[in-house]
């Protein structure tokens, strides 16, 4: 998967761009997953899933929805996902 220019700006930029710390799934009932999508926004592609833990590089709340979400890595998937349902591990 390619990652789109604009997500790889977002991710290296800005203060949010500090170490990236473990989350774990919280708030999900037993067996969900949380979806990892190609923006902060509901109706974003989903570009990935997050079913146990997830490096997180920063959340913001500046969004359209003023939902607060996290740039999230699982794997070799870069996205975002709703804060939450992230606890810090």
């Amino acid at each position: 998967m390619r990652l789109p220019i604009a997500l790889a700006v977002l991710l290296l930029a800005g203060p949010a761009a500090a170490e990236p710390q473990v989350y774990r799934l919280d708030g999900l009932p037993r067996g969900e997953s949380l979806s990892i999508r190609a923006e902060p926004d509901p109706g974003a592609e989903v570009v990935g899933e997050i079913r146990g833990r997830a490096l997180v590089f920063g959340c913001t709340n500046e969004t359209p929805s003023r939902t607060t979400w996290c740039r999230v890595k699982v794997g070799q998937t870069l996205g975002w996902a709703r804060r939450r349902y992230l606890a810090p591990e």
